[in-house]
């Protein structure tokens, strides 16, 4: 198997934000959402992934957040909201975690609830092109994915019995 050791990569610096990403990001800071991550690759299993991350997110507390300007305008309000949150959602497309493993140097490991898209549904393993699966069954896969991560999420958000009192509270 391939492995590499940490590395960095230099970016050119630039001026300015997104006026509507700048919008965006001080709504959901205001409103306390947790900002949903997803791998944004031309694959299958990327478009899973980000198609799982858009229905994740429009569910209370998440909203979708910017990884590039997170990633690549460290002064804005994006990186801002992802790095001010309590946690973070980060769904990747496959057992490389491309995004996830940039955004926790970003946020900190400790604060994202990381997600392998391909690990829940277990399909399209040789398959590169999302073209290649029919838009109707990548969305319904995506659905399952993003179920299968909401449920993880509201079971996680639970208090522990133990942590009850003897009536439950």
């Amino acid at each position: 198997m391939h492995s590499t050791p940490d590395f960095s990569l230099d970016v050119e610096g630039v001026n300015g934000v997104c006026p509507a990403g700048e919008r965006w990001a001080e709504q959901q800071l205001a409103e306390s959402r947790i900002p949903v991550f997803s791998c944004e690759g031309p694959c299958i299993r990327g478009d899973i992934a980000r198609l799982a991350a858009n229905l994740v997110a429009k569910q209370e507390p998440y909203a979708r957040c910017c990884h590039a300007e997170t990633f690549f305008v460290p002064y804005s309000g994006m990186a801002r909201w992802a790095k001010g949150a309590e946690k973070v959602v980060m769904i990747d497309g496959c057992f490389l975690k491309c995004h996830g493993r940039a955004l926790k140097s970003i946020v900190g490991e400790n604060k994202i609830v990381h997600f392998d898209a391909l690990a829940i549904h277990k399909r399209y393993k040789d398959v590169f092109l999302m073209d290649d699966v029919p838009e109707a069954e990548r969305k319904e896969v995506a659905q399952q994915v993003a179920e299968k991560i909401l449920a993880t999420l509201a079971e996680a958000a639970q208090p522990s019995p133990a942590l009850q009192g003897p009536s439950g509270r």
